[in-house]
């Protein structure tokens, strides 16, 4: 079991001055990368510029300083922006701060319980099915600002269907100028990194966008026409809690722990393969938890670990945590001296850089693979995902994506489980097969014995001439209560006509159950047998009393 602790302690134990001058030179590029990502986010999210910044800054020290993987960079993420942006519409700030700090505890107990490995047993049809689903969403909410739209007021655009419907109402107010300078910083965004890597396209896009609105006087709005933007530290903010709010809360809490759990251990395992690291589930879990913490009780919004900027600290030579506590450093100060000319960037420009999220985000890929090459209930489980995330929400989206997958899993399962009467028994490779007596039976179980499969235990019949009944389980891996109360059953009515009922080969699962209920010595452990032809004898033996 590997340890909870800290990877900046590990890191910390051989560091040098060489690791140290890579991890700055990582953390300031990453921050450059970040600057325009967090604005975005935020903005995505419903909330103010500064907001994202708070959480770049607050979660991702923390959650570099105690998490489970060296290389890890958390902040906002487009994950988040609908469930974020839904949450600020219906219960304001003060909600989402309750939300977050609840999700944040939710994390912090997953990696007490050791449940880091347990993500993996989230389908991929659903991870594939929301990430699609969200990037979906992001682009539709961002067409507003992208076309330059004018809504009347009063309009609601809060749920994805409630957006389309006002971008299609309101479609003859587009703005040509702010189409303009979104198309350009669409451009530059698409081509720049053909010209350099180096030199984030966000960044170029964000530069010329808003010099061109700028110098050529165009009527466009900017973040500073729509929002107040501050250069004030993050400060320490109390949540005002109620019993009504905590409860109203608690199923978005669930769902950005959920969420933030299997992004931060997806970005994990991407840095694994890219560092040949190792993370620590757990402890990246837990530093989760104090991220989001921190962030919601000095102001911003939930955050997990971003793959984008966590390969970017990569390629860029980041080695340890420090690189990820750098990129946190440099936000700050951004957010100090320069966040006052985050006022002039377009809304047309913020649009592009998340029009471009949301298609690295979509994994239209792996998707259109899915649907070509996957079962049919697992490409039932992935449209069905992907179109209540966007016609509903997240929370419904995984709970009837979770639910549907389990239901298409038992009846899978359940069609494994196969039950067949021997008609003749093989005696040995010499002699082929001999004659089974006439007061006994032998049924093979083979597949898992559980509540969905309990059914097929009713086809086990014995005539009242049956002395003895062999039931052969070395193909069952997994029994449940359900079918040892049937199993139950079926061994009373055989003792009550007189049949002596034997188990051949019992695995140590199913023997397992059956001695913790004890049905093992209600039937008598002489008659657990640990081989067919053991069980054979006995059976005849019965059989010519």
């Amino acid at each position: 079991m590997e340890p909870i602790k800290p990877m900046l302690w590990t890191s910390l134990k051989n560091y040098s001055a060489k690791d140290l001058t890579s991890d700055v030179v990582s953390g300031i590029i990453v921050a450059v990368i970040a600057l325009p990502l967090s604005i975005a986010l935020a903005l995505a999210s419903g909330v103010g510029p500064e907001e994202g910044l708070y959480t770049a800054i607050i979660a991702g020290f923390l959650i570099s300083a105690f998490g489970g993987s060296k290389v890890q960079i958390a902040g906002p993420t487009a994950a988040f922006a609908t469930i974020v942006a839904g949450i600020v519409a219906s219960a304001g700030l003060g909600g989402l701060m309750v939300a977050t700090i609840m999700a944040g505890i939710l994390l912090i107990l997953m990696g007490i319980l050791r449940l880091g490995k347990l993500i993996r047993f989230i389908p991929s049809t659903i991870t594939i099915g929301f990430t699609a689903g969200i990037a979906v969403t992001i682009l539709i909410g961002q067409l507003k600002d992208f076309f330059g739209l004018t809504y009347p007021a009063g309009t609601v655009t809060i749920e994805t269907v409630e957006k389309v419907e006002a971008v299609a109402k309101n479609f003859g107010t587009l703005n040509p100028w702010a189409l303009l300078v979104g198309a350009v910083s669409l451009a530059i965004l698409i081509l720049w990194p053909r010209v350099s890597k180096k030199i984030p396209a966000s960044l170029i896009a964000v530069l010329a966008g808003s010099l061109l609105v700028k110098l050529a006087h165009l009527p466009v709005n900017t973040i500073g026409d729509l929002y107040t933007v501050s250069s004030s530290l993050p400060h320490l903010h109390m949540p005002q809690l109620s019993f009504s709010l905590v409860r109203s809360m608690f199923p978005n809490a669930v769902t950005i722990a959920i969420l933030a759990a299997i992004e931060s251990l997806l970005s994990c395992v991407v840095a694994d393969g890219m560092t040949g690291d190792k993370h620590r589930p757990d402890t990246e879990l837990i530093a989760q938890g104090i991220g989001n913490i921190g962030s919601a009780l000095f102001g911003g919004i939930p955050a997990t670990g971003a793959i984008a900027r966590t390969a970017a600290n990569i390629n860029n030579g980041g080695k340890t945590p420090v690189a990820g506590m750098v990129h946190s450093i440099v936000l700050l100060l951004v957010l100090v001296l320069l966040m006052p000319f985050a006022s002039f960037i377009p809304m047309p420009v913020i649009a592009a850089v998340l029009f471009v999220v949301a298609y690295n985000m979509c994994q239209w890929r792996p998707f259109v693979r899915m649907v070509k090459t996957a079962p049919k209930s697992d490409i039932i489980v992935l449209v069905i995902t992907f179109l209540l995330t966007i016609v509903f929400d997240l929370v419904v989206a995984i709970a009837v994506g979770l639910g549907l997958a389990c239901l298409l899993f038992m009846k899978r399962m359940s069609e494994e489980t196969d039950i067949r009467k021997w008609e003749e028994a093989p005696e040995d490779e010499e002699s082929g097969l001999r004659r089974i007596l006439p007061e006994v039976s032998i049924y093979e179980i083979e597949g898992p014995l559980f509540f969905g499969s309990v059914e097929k235990l009713t086809q086990i019949t014995a005539k009242k001439a049956t002395k003895a009944l062999v039931l052969r389980m070395r193909s069952v891996t997994a029994l449940d209560a359900t079918a040892l109360s049937m199993l139950e059953t079926l061994y009373g009515k055989f003792k009550a006509q007189g049949t002596q009922v034997i188990f051949s080969h019992v695995n140590p699962q199913p023997f397992k159950v059956m001695e913790h209920s004890g049905f093992a010595d209600k039937v008598g452990r002489e008659y657990f047998c640990s081989h067919i032809d053991e069980a054979i004898e006995m059976a005849e033996a019965i059989a010519n009393e």
